[in-house]
């Protein structure tokens, strides 16, 4: 067969790859408990309240490959598997490259000079690896979870501003940015509500804030200056917090781009 018998057309109806991020307690780990038929891989012990299945909690990078070679090569049902959580998995990516050179901080790994997060992509790229078998393989649905940071970025266009990133090294973040069909940033939206003539300056009666109300647990699926954030499904630029609300979003994406 030619190289250009090879070509293929039309759309690849692959089960999608989701990098999903943000705040501490918002509801992460349950809309991906939702997904269908999940495992978890867990790096941070937090599922016990979720009725979920799940791997042993992974004490070195060796538990996460073995795990993840596991659902390749042997016989089960689950039909998605959910890295929780991506920033506790690269401490044990920085201990893997720190026990490879005999030091103690990855700032020294080789000798220093950022070398070390240059190694820790090598085992990055192989989570990376395993995780496509299962989606190509398999027909596994991916999802990797993060926790969020705020983090300064020095846009060339414009003032410099604060915006929520996952708490990664930036070389991480932006591999699993590039190479998953969608990064979607869980938050709260809140309202806060004001009452006038509560205070004084001066002569002058001023509204003051009361307190913060709603709370709604939203995705954010579009990058703005506020957050990172990207997808490939044609998604509303914010959904609710929830499997369904995303599927239902995937599927009307899907639809509007046949």
């Amino acid at each position: 067969m030619s190289l250009l018998e090879s070509i293929t057309r039309g759309k690849e109806n692959k089960p999608p790859r989701i990098f999903l991020y943000g705040q501490e307690g918002v509801g992460k780990s349950c809309t991906a408990a939702q997904a269908p038929n999940p495992v978890f891989i867990q790096t941070e012990d937090g599922l016990d309240e979720i009725n979920t299945s799940k791997f042993p909690l992974a004490k070195s990078l060796n538990d996460v490959l073995n795990a993840l070679a596991a659902l390749r090569d042997e016989q089960h049902d689950f039909r998605t598997v959910v890295l929780d959580s991506a920033d506790w998995l690269e401490r044990l990516i920085w201990d893997k490259v720190c026990q490879d050179f005999g030091v103690r901080s990855i700032e020294k790994a080789d000798g220093g000079y950022g070398k070390g997060y240059v190694h820790a992509l090598t085992y990055w790229r192989q989570i990376v690896s395993l995780f496509n078998d299962l989606r190509n393989v398999r027909g596994m649905i991916v999802i990797v979870i993060a926790h969020s940071k705020v983090e300064r970025f020095e846009d060339p266009e414009n003032a410099a501003y604060d915006r929520y990133t996952p708490r990664l090294h930036k070389s991480a973040t932006s591999l699993l940015c590039e190479w998953v069909d969608a990064v979607l940033f869980a938050t709260k939206r809140f309202r806060v509500s004001k009452e006038e003539g509560t205070g004084f300056q001066g002569d002058r009666a001023i509204a003051t804030a009361i307190g913060a109300n709603g709370g709604e647990r939203i995705l954010r699926t579009v990058g703005s200056p506020a957050c990172i954030a990207k997808n490939r499904f044609n998604l509303p630029a914010e959904i609710p917090l929830s499997w369904q609300a995303f599927m239902d979003a995937y599927a009307s994406g899907g639809e509007a781009n046949v």
